[in-house]
């Protein structure tokens, strides 16, 4: 599958939907794939991507930024507290803000540096011990503390659990935000982006689907 046909499905569900023309945002994640294919990607003329470590994405954007303007890079994956100044200079958007240690940390260096990328809260929306996030039950208050500390919040972001319906995970995230007056729901991968479309994602995140699947050897 190619870059254009996961964009005409992605606007066949926001049609779908009944969703306005350009409300989703497509974020190709790079993580793990050979330059090669993401250099395909962006002579295409894609700009949004995706990365899970910021180690990776050092050795990577960097050089590419030198050839390619307006990239716009989103950390997808977790973030440690020793890695959050080198994430200002390198990211865009946080979409793994997922405990108030992390939060104070990131509000601290953006007093520091008069700056900070744009930021979604991680809910761990199937309560899965092995995966980060605050619970459902402690989102309302973590949104508060970090609109507290000043952080510019944009949203939410889940993974719902691989062996359960995703658009139950989805139709909570978007609940949680709702009442907290959030409008950004990143939510929704290769597998299930039209589903989370149908329930209000703004940023869908898509890896395997654009580049092929991923060689960990």
């Amino acid at each position: 599958m190619s870059l254009a046909d996961i964009t005409a499905r992605v606007d066949a569900a926001i049609s779908a939907a009944g969703r306005s023309p350009g409300c989703v945002t497509l974020i190709a994640v790079s993580k793990t794939q050979p330059n090669e294919r993401v250099e395909d990607v962006l002579r295409d003329g894609h700009r949004v991507f995706g990365e899970n470590r910021v180690q990776e994405a050092a050795g990577k954007w960097p050089e590419f930024r030198e050839t390619y303007e307006n990239v716009d890079l989103h950390l997808i994956g977790p973030l440690q507290s020793n890695k959050v100044r080198q994430t200002f200079d390198l990211f865009q958007t946080i979409h793994s803000v997922d405990r108030p240690k992390l939060a104070n940390t990131i509000a601290r260096i953006a007093d520091e540096v008069g700056h900070c990328p744009d930021l979604f809260l991680q809910v761990n929306t199937g309560e899965e011990d092995q995966k980060a996030g605050v619970l459902p039950a402690d989102a309302d208050e973590f949104i508060a503390e970090c609109r507290k500390l000043d952080l510019p919040v944009k949203g939410l972001m889940c993974i719902p659990p691989v062996d359960e319906e995703p658009s139950l995970h989805f139709a909570l995230l978007a609940k949680i935000a709702a009442r907290n007056d959030l409008l950004g729901l990143s939510m929704g991968m290769s597998s299930d982006f039209e589903s989370a479309i149908a329930q209000g994602a703004t940023h869908i995140r898509v890896g395997s689907a654009i580049f092929g699947e991923r060689d960990y050897t």
